[in-house]
């Protein structure tokens, strides 16, 4: 089944950091019930789409931040509305940028990631010492690839992934950041080394039923976990194929390229990596391949998102392969899952009426917890579409925007 389009209700957004957001119509029917907010993040700006649950009507804001390059977006509602936005300019480095008004306006936040000054790796000790008293530590602060909340029982607390492989933390509601850097003292640092991709840390998924312990990836290096609330970390990447790094160190060097917690069992994690698709029983102590229906082999199996909803069902978009990162045969596809990764197959869908050679990057595909569901994506051309029936159909919201780099899901409950 073709896509159809979305009805859409836009408005002026500007493209300066004090663009006022759009004022559609609103019914009146709808004022009180939940609203779900799509927050769209390109290498020029944010855009954001809002709707009811019905998801038929959008109305859309944006640009914001225009002329930012955007990689990561949380829309959080734990103490009030807050939108946060990990941007990059060529100007301004990477920082994490603030709304508190939906978009409207944006400040930089007090204090954002950035590293201490150096350390270094005494292989005698074999542990991270201190460096030369002002020596500019070698590590930098490139790209903000990944914004999460903490534990629902810390309503404070964010996340940041950032590449150079970090991780950080805020307690106070995103102003000021600090280092978790028990993992970036972890004995494998040296070993670490980047990727076609960088090496930017990805994903940081928080268990819910445990604050304490946290799993996160980074591009070309693994999978670790802390059940120590990040005092100590264990690298969990038994079973999975490593890639051609730099280092030698047996422990690292695997390219996890997105992860996902399966929503009702904490212990169960599904993986696209850099040549297949993977699948963790117990917490990630080991990974199987989960593959039976992707078709093409090896390589070929490249990708970059997977997702997965409330009940269980995931999502992917395997890719032709490492090299070319386009859709195969130049024929947009998303592959499902109903029974937890055991078999794949291609949803309905045709999605652009010409060969499509574009892909769709690791944060680009996202699932809603409405029901029933929404599965959403944006492409490397600018193109969303989402479906609400489990992929048997699609629709596409208005618009051509600058390459898509992540599509996040917020619920706002009135």
């Amino acid at each position: 089944m073709g896509s159809r389009q979305a009805g859409l209700t836009t408005g002026a957004g500007s493209a300066t950091a004090n663009a006022a957001p759009s004022r559609g119509r609103v019914d009146r029917s709808d004022a009180l019930a939940t609203q779900i907010v799509l927050l769209i993040g390109t290498t020029k700006g944010i855009f954001t789409f809002r709707s009811n649950e019905g998801r038929r009507d959008w109305q859309m804001t944006g640009p914001h931040l225009g002329g930012w390059e955007v990689y990561s977006l949380l829309g959080d509602s734990r103490d009030g509305p807050r939108i946060l936005a990990g941007t990059h300019h060529q100007s301004g480095g990477a920082t994490i940028q603030v709304s508190e008004d939906f978009g409207a306006n944006w400040r930089p936040v007090e204090e954002g990631p950035r590293f201490p000054p150096q350390r270094e790796f005494d292989f005698q000790k074999f542990a991270w010492v201190p460096g030369e008293s002002g020596e500019p530590r070698q590590w930098t602060m490139r790209r903000i690839w990944q914004l999460v909340p903490g534990h629902a029982s810390q309503p404070d607390t964010f996340y940041a992934g950032c590449e150079d492989a970090s991780l950080f933390v805020s307690h106070d509601r995103g102003e000021t950041w600090r280092e978790v850097d028990a993992l970036t003292k972890h004995p494998t640092r040296p070993q670490w080394g980047p990727g076609a991709g960088g090496m930017g840390l990805h994903t940081i998924l928080v268990d819910p039923d445990n604050a304490r312990r946290i799993w996160v990836a980074a591009s070309s290096v693994g999978v670790f976990r802390t059940d120590n609330g990040g005092e100590t970390w264990v690298t969990r990447n038994k079973g999975l194929n490593r890639v051609a790094t730099d280092g030698d160190d047996r422990e690292v060097g695997f390219c996890a390229h997105k992860i996902a917690l399966d929503p009702n069992a904490s212990n169960v994690m599904y993986m696209q990596d850099h040549g297949g698709v993977n699948k963790s029983v117990d917490g990630g102590d080991t990974w199987f391949p989960i593959e039976e229906g992707l078709g093409a082999e090896g390589d070929g199996r490249f990708g970059f998102p997977i997702c997965v909803s409330q009940c269980g069902d995931l999502y992917l978009m395997p890719l032709k392969d490492s090299e070319q990162r386009v859709m195969r045969g130049g024929k947009m596809l998303v592959y499902q899952s109903i029974d937890r990764g055991e078999s794949w197959h291609p949803v309905a869908g045709d999605f652009l009426p010409t060969s499509s050679y574009v892909n769709v990057l690791r944060d680009g595909m996202a699932v809603d917890s409405l029901d029933p569901y929404g599965v959403y994506f944006g492409t490397s051309s600018g193109e969303l579409f989402y479906s609400l029936d489990r992929g048997d159909s699609w629709s596409s919201l208005p618009g051509r925007f600058p390459r898509i780099t992540t599509v996040k899901t917020w619920m706002l409950e009135s």
